[in-house]
């Protein structure tokens, strides 16, 4: 089940429907009903921000991954919080999460 969320983050990476950074992905958390990856290995200050902003906007927060499994899924160094900006995407990973 984790190798194939994180393909499909690498997916999602290469269609540019991933928003990346802690500020962008604050601002992103407004549309209700996406997924947030959290590293479980973020900070206590980035962790609270974005568990708190995800359940005012009702968004589905997935923190059984490691700064470096996310990282390398989507090709990128040193990514601790990532949203997924498109509801195919969230719909195939929640498919996944509840299977």
């Amino acid at each position: 089940m984790k190798n194939k969320i994180l393909n499909l983050l690498g997916m999602a990476t290469r269609a540019r429907k991933i928003v990346l950074g802690e500020e962008f992905v604050l601002k992103a958390m407004k549309k209700t009903n996406l997924t947030v990856f959290l590293a479980n290995d973020a900070g206590n200050n980035i962790t609270k921000k974005i568990i708190n902003k995800a359940f005012t906007f009702n968004c589905t927060i997935i923190d059984i991954f490691t700064t470096d499994e996310l990282s390398k899924a989507i090709g990128k160094e040193n990514r601790k919080v990532m949203i997924i900006d498109d509801q195919g995407f969230n719909k195939k990973i929640n498919e996944y999460m509840n299977s």
